[in-house]
């Protein structure tokens, strides 16, 4: 049986950009190797982005949509998104497209050895400013996590669906993934994506946020990992009542 992928798609206040991330993204399944669909994740955009997406996913049966009530972040938008797929593998990428899906073909190539495969941004088209940033948040990460990845803000990933499902997320922690699946004793890796200007819309972190905010949440992470719970079940007596 064909394996499925799910690309999420967090939206927030991106009208601008959604035809462009249809359009690439329409490609992109008609490349992908094994069987794709997208979700976008809309967390409570203001600006008419909704509207477009459900014309989106109304003439394309490989889209589907969740729509939050409020704005309540990345973390949560991700999170949602690996609640609610059903198939294989689960990755996503941001609606600004400052990555090509086309990339996720590279990260597919391991995703069978490997639990979570993560691009890293490769000659960044960003501010000298939110690269340094990014730089310093990356390496305060590292330090807390060991994880040895370098570019965990890079909005391309692939992981394990059921891997994906046993994260328990909080507000903050999508820069944590590789290493919430190195707790789950699974195994990681980054290969080289493109990097591309932003074209349309405005970022939504800054330097502020891009400091502060993973400082704080490495905290929260260390307060994680200690008290995480992490179990294998060898075997079971499977009675209907009990496990369906």
């Amino acid at each position: 049986m064909s394996k499925t992928f799910t690309i999420i798609v967090p939206v927030y206040n991106e009208k601008d950009n959604l035809h462009r991330v249809e359009k690439e993204l329409s490609q992109y399944i008609k490349d992908c190797p094994i069987s794709a669909s997208i979700l976008f994740v809309n967390d409570g955009s203001t600006d008419g982005s909704q509207k477009i997406i459900e014309h989106i996913c109304t003439k394309n049966k490989h889209y589907n949509y969740l729509l939050f009530k409020e704005n309540k972040g990345l973390s949560a938008a991700i999170k949602a998104g690996f609640d609610f797929t059903k198939s294989d593998f689960v990755g996503y990428i941001d609606s600004d497209l400052q990555t090509t899906p086309q990339d996720f073909n590279l990260l597919l190539e391991y995703i069978d050895e490997y639990d979570l495969v993560t691009g890293v941004r490769s000659n960044r088209q960003d501010s000298f400013t939110k690269n340094m940033s990014s730089t310093i948040a990356n390496s305060i990460r590292r330090a807390f996590t060991n994880d040895g990845m370098d570019d965990t803000g890079c909005p391309l990933k692939i992981i394990k669906t059921d891997y994906a499902k046993k994260i328990p997320m909080f507000k903050g922690l999508h820069r944590f993934l590789p290493a919430m699946i190195l707790l789950q004793k699974g195994k990681i890796i980054q290969i080289p994506v493109q990097h591309f200007p932003r074209i349309a819309g405005e970022a939504k972190y800054h330097l502020w946020n891009r400091l502060f905010g993973p400082l704080v949440d490495c905290f929260a992470y260390l307060w994680m990992k200690k008290k995480y719970i992490n179990y294998e079940v060898k075997s079971s007596s499977k009675k209907d009542n009990i496990i369906s």
